[in-house]
């Protein structure tokens, strides 16, 4: 086991001062100009993926293949950590954890909205709009975008930076994972920039979250109680939140975000259960069934079309690309968390936990409220709802509500789970960018995490009042382009790791998977 380290104190003020002046002047340009600050984000956004489609794409089954290679090769028996290491986390709270950073909030939101958005602009115009194979495609596609690619994404970024940090003792830095391809260039301008980038998606990824909460929030109050959903509401839910998770931020890991990780994916199941009690169950059964049939069996057809003569079809760049470019945007921010709570897994148990499983609990919630929603648009029970929820997402999920019993009781617990959603995820961020600010310490101080906490909360609140969220959150997906190269260059080099520490395949002495409890965490050592 190697036990070389990273970069000088200096050089992680550089990290920490270029990318607080990057970002101070993101933000200003936002503010200032937020009509030509979205107008330049529009333009390059729009080149990306138009020019760059292919590559958005190639990129990401490359890394769901090199994630399903890593689990089922010998070296999925490699302990993430030492060969007697014992997990600090049990395996609830540890996919709790997982789950929320990777997806949290969204989820709940496009889950319903998106098959409801392909049900009346159907992708690449594959059956006629409202009927009933569209419905079977916007099942399809929505499986197909929140299902294994994503969730690979994360998962080799993560597996990635915990090998390194927990096995060969490297600090907690995407630019380490380099040293077998670039030695120790990583320590210098090469791997500084790589980490400065890493900071900067993070930065700006979890911003437009927290300025999305805001606007989600708030929608979900005007719905529910027929509050005002201005901007004053919006900055009031935006300085709620921040409250919850600097508090949050004082605690360690295993106390603030992960009992707010625990009580999300407790709460979360009770509407997954009720909607499906009262809702078209054999429907939501055969959405499922149906749905994942079609996706297993067309997966690599839809993982490389891009109707390549046909280039006035904006639907890929809306979606897919989008998706992708989305996904690897945040892959430094999830990876470095789930690798930061995963000492002591296998790569096949890390694999199994961050791709498999949380794909299966992603196409259920789809299967269950988009299939609801969809019978519901079918039917005409509520209306035009498929362009109703299409045209407002961030309010569908409780015009969606409103057509079942308990409305309002309902519609409370989702602004509960949805808010302390938010609140898990900016505190899982602030973990993330005091790690990277810090040159990788684990557990960075807490006057650290409450830094970037503000700076995390005025970012959004600057944006909200300045009407320049939408640009920051192209701006943010464009950071993905830089980083799709940088987590293709991680699968080499990881790989190459993995042959010099250990040959063709895992030494056989590799313990197998740890049996843990389920909830509560094994002491370290």
């Amino acid at each position: 086991m190697t036990t070389k380290q990273n970069s000088s104190g200096a050089a992680n003020h550089a990290v920490f001062a270029v990318s607080i002046a990057v970002s101070a002047l993101v933000v200003l340009w936002g503010a200032v100009d937020p009509t030509g600050f979205g107008n330049v984000t529009t333009r390059l956004f729009d080149h990306v993926v138009s020019d760059m489609s292919w590559f958005f794409l190639l990129a990401a089954n490359i890394l769901l293949v090199f994630a399903i290679y890593l689990a089922l090769s010998g070296y999925g028996r490699i302990k993430l950590g030492a060969d007697d290491e014992k997990p600090e986390f049990g395996r609830f709270s540890w996919f709790a954890m997982m789950f929320q950073a990777g997806m949290g909030p969204a989820i709940i939101f496009w889950g319903l909205a998106e098959p409801l958005s392909h049900y009346v602009d159907v992708p690449f115009g594959l059956a006629p709009p409202e009927t009933d194979a569209a419905a079977g495609v916007a099942m399809e596609y929505s499986f197909f975008h929140w299902g294994l690619h994503p969730w690979a994404i994360y998962a080799v970024a993560g597996l990635a930076v915990a090998y390194f940090t927990h096995r060969r003792g490297e600090r907690g830095l995407l630019s380490a994972i380099f040293r077998p391809l670039l030695g120790d260039r990583v320590d210098g301008p090469i791997g500084k920039l790589i980490d400065i980038l890493a900071v900067l998606a993070v930065v700006f990824g979890i911003a437009v979250a927290l300025g999305q909460a805001g606007l989600q929030m708030t929608a979900g109050l005007g719905e529910t109680f027929g509050m005002s959903t201005g901007i004053g509401v919006q900055l009031v839910v935006l300085a709620l939140t921040t409250a919850a998770f600097m508090g949050s931020a004082t605690t360690r890991i295993e106390h603030g975000i992960k009992w707010l990780s625990n009580i999300s994916m407790l709460i979360a199941p009770i509407l997954l259960i009720f909607y499906f009690v009262v809702g078209p169950s054999i429907t939501q059964i055969n959405a499922f069934t149906e749905g994942l049939g079609n996706y297993l069996g067309d997966i690599v057809p839809m993982s490389f079309r891009l109707d390549a003569f046909d280039p006035n079809n904006s639907w890929m760049g809306s979606w897919t690309v989008f998706y992708w470019s989305w996904w690897i945007a945040w892959a430094p921010y999830v990876g470095l968390f789930m690798a930061r709570i995963s000492k002591g897994r296998t790569i096949r148990e890390f694999v199994a936990a961050t791709v498999l499983v949380p794909s299966l609990v992603s196409v259920i919630w789809i299967a269950v409220f988009g299939g609801a929603a969809l019978h519901l648009a079918r039917s005409g029970l509520a209306g035009d709802i498929a362009r109703t929820v299409s045209e407002s997402p961030a309010a569908g999920m409780f015009v969606f509500i409103q057509q079942y019993p308990l409305a309002g009781l309902l519609s409370v617990i989702t602004l509960l789970v949805l808010w302390v959603f938010f609140v898990a995820g900016a505190d899982a961020g602030t973990v993330v960018l005091g790690e990277l600010s810090t040159g990788g310490r684990p557990d960075p101080k807490t006057w650290v995490r409450l830094l970037w906490g503000l700076l995390l909360a005025g970012v959004a609140a600057v944006l909200l009042v300045s009407g320049g969220l939408d640009g920051l959150q192209k701006a943010s997906v464009l950071t993905g382009t830089p980083f799709a190269i940088i987590l293709v260059g991680i699968c080499f080099a990881f790989h190459k790791a993995l042959r010099e520490d250990h040959g063709l395949s895992a030494p056989r002495s590799v313990s197998a998977e740890p049996e843990t409890p389920e909830e509560e965490p094994v002491p370290q050592r």
